[in-house]
């Protein structure tokens, strides 16, 4: 089948089980859905420009992800100016301390050579620069964190908007990345795995104990929002207005305080509906640059020399090509695409949960939509974005109608129904693996193959 066809084909059906929750359920739950396929979307992108082009195996997605979660909190949060005057100028001290150790031990690295001595004097500098960070930053945390903890206990952020941070956290996954890479990108694909599962729980178990930054499993909420608030809305006049002509018709044949009760709770869920279409009219437009900007990096020069690298490391090699310099450009670019992500997905939620972010567990969930849409195909990672969220989400119900179906026959108070039904809930990760299972066995490219270019065909 045509490839273009096939894409057409495949969305079509997405947008047809979006209108079946729609109709089926309500049209709040289907726009929160298709929000977090948009955001899912892009994080599957940026594990795609990592995989899908250069074949780097990173597990430490949630890291990245994280690390735009904290961007939205630095950036949109307002100072909290009483832990600033507690703790702010001794935590500043050790800040400039611990740069000026990481520049000695990066100078002592680089001008020494290689050997025992180099080896003592980085430990020494190590040491030496510890204790004096720690003599000021120890007090300072217990200073910022004793700043009404039961509510505030951390420095705040700049209390710039919120979309900003969208950028910055772009900003912060790729300098991580950049840090990883450095030290990971020449260890073998395994090991590559390995470590950076390890520094994505390096990264969350930081987030989760460091109050001070982002007060930790305590949550960061009340992020302020880049659309209008629902209850704004309500009280608007140019929205009560729209709303009442757009349910004209039903209104019409009500009269009094039946009509005000009606209109009151029409206005309720359509705040609602609003708030979400605006969040998804900025997750849509954000999609379609990187998808955009992807593309065409994908269809360069430069895309081709990365599949090139991929399909054959040793042939590129002895044609003069920067191995690890081209899989560092990769994994920062990835990096900093699952880091806009993440800031998205806090924005979204209005708030920070550190103890949300299970590494192995959605870091999984990604790659699936990944293998699933198709590895190296960028519409194919869209779509895998939007299949898997969406079945995971829908998973529940689905699997409750279906154990309800399939034992209708039996009695009500039958045990063997019972059991069933009480277990429907758990069907979700049954039915992700039987969906992994199908797709790989009947589509191993994925759903939407990458379509290599050869000689003027297609293959």
């Amino acid at each position: 089948m045509n490839p273009t066809l096939r894409a057409v084909m495949l969305f079509s059906l997405m947008a047809g089980l979006f209108l079946i929750v729609g109709f089926g359920q309500s049209w709040s739950v289907a726009l929160t859905i298709f929000n977090l396929c948009l955001i899912s979307a892009v994080m599957a992108l940026g594990v795609n420009i990592q995989w899908g082009y250069a074949g780097l195996f990173n597990v430490g997605t949630m890291g990245f992800v994280a690390l735009g979660g904290v961007a939205a909190v630095l950036v949109s949060k307002a100072p909290i100016t009483d832990a600033w005057v507690a703790g702010g100028g001794d935590l500043a001290i050790a800040a400039v301390l611990t740069i000026l150790t990481i520049a000695a031990v990066v100078l002592t690295y680089r001008r020494t050579e290689k050997g025992p001595i180099r080896n003592l004097a980085i430990t020494a500098i190590i040491v030496l620069g510890y204790f004096p960070i720690r003599l000021f930053y120890d007090p300072a945390v217990l200073a910022i964190e004793a700043v009404r903890p039961a509510y505030e206990g951390y420095l705040g952020g700049l209390g710039l908007p919120i979309l900003f941070s969208w950028v910055v956290g772009g900003f912060f996954a790729a300098g991580a990345a950049w840090v990883v890479g450095k030290i990971a990108l020449g260890l073998r694909s395994d090991y590559l795995a390995i470590a950076t599962l390890g520094i994505s729980e390096i990264i969350i178990a930081i987030i989760k104990n460091e109050d001070w930054l982002t007060r930790g499993v305590k949550n960061v909420s009340g992020l302020p929002r880049p659309v209008p608030y629902e209850v704004d809305l309500q009280q608007t006049d140019w929205f009560i207005d729209a709303v009442a002509n757009l349910n004209d018709g039903v209104l019409a044949a009500l009269t009094g305080t039946e009509r005000t009760g009606v209109l009151n709770q029409l206005v309720i869920e359509s705040s609602s509906i609003f708030v979400k279409l605006s969040y998804s009219g900025l997750f849509i437009v954000v999609l379609i640059i990187i998808f955009t900007l992807s593309t065409r990096a994908l269809n360069s020069p430069w895309g081709r020399m990365m599949r090139a690298i991929r399909d054959n490391e040793i042939s590129a090699n002895a044609m003069g090509k920067n191995i690890t310099g081209r899989h560092l450009q990769v994994f920062v670019i990835g990096s900093a695409i699952v880091g806009i992500a993440g800031a998205m997905l806090t924005t979204l939620d209005g708030q920070l949960t550190p103890g949300t972010y299970n590494p192995l567990r959605f870091t999984f969930l990604v790659w699936v939509m990944v293998i699933v849409g198709g590895s190296g195909n960028n519409m194919g990672a869209v779509l895998g974005g939007f299949f898997i969220w969406f079945f995971w989400i829908e998973a529940e119900p689905i699997g409750v109608w279906f154990i309800d179906f399939s034992t209708s026959w039996m009695a009500g108070d039958n045990p063997v129904r019972l059991h069933l039904m009480n277990s429907a809930q758990h069907m979700r990760l049954l039915i992700m693996g039987v969906v992994l299972l199908l797709v790989m066995r009947f589509n191993p490219g994925g759903l939407l193959p990458e379509v290599t270019k050869r000689f003027g065909a297609q293959k």
